[in-house]
């Protein structure tokens, strides 16, 4: 009994015990759950917390982003020469020429700047002639 790996002589048989008590626990523990015990959630489940989260993220978030754009870009589209408007560094001018990607725009007598079209903020002032176009209420 000596020559058995577990036995180092003084435990006696409570080496040989402990070595197949653990044996079987591990065994036991890989055992396939009995037919009744509980099943695993489906993927439906598991997944539709984070689907409600991205369609609440798209409604919150995406959507009025894209919105914002849009109006952006529908101002930026109906801006003509004469038309008073504010960058977005604040600058308060009006615009002397429309050019495919920029404006010139007057801020002073004689001083002319020119500036990229998507740092338009806001409309002052639409032109007289833009105003005289608009059909009567």
């Amino acid at each position: 009994m000596t020559d058995l790996p577990w036995f180092d002589g003084s435990a006696g048989a409570e080496g040989l015990l402990s070595y197949s008590m653990t044996s079987i626990i591990l065994f036991l523990a890989q055992q396939a759950p009995p037919p009744g015990a509980q099943q695993q959630p489906s993927m439906l489940t598991t997944l539709l917390p984070f689907l409600f989260m991205g369609v609440i993220f798209y409604f919150m978030l995406i959507r009025p982003q894209q919105k914002r754009q849009k109006q952006h870009q529908q101002l930026l589209a109906g801006l003509k020469t004469g038309d008073k408007v504010v960058t977005a560094s604040g600058i308060h001018g009006m615009i002397a020429n429309v050019k495919e990607r920029t404006f010139l725009l007057k801020v002073a007598d004689n001083v002319k700047i020119e500036i990229d079209k998507s740092a338009i903020t806001g409309v002052e002032q639409q032109s007289q002639a833009s105003d005289s176009t608009a059909k009567p209420a």
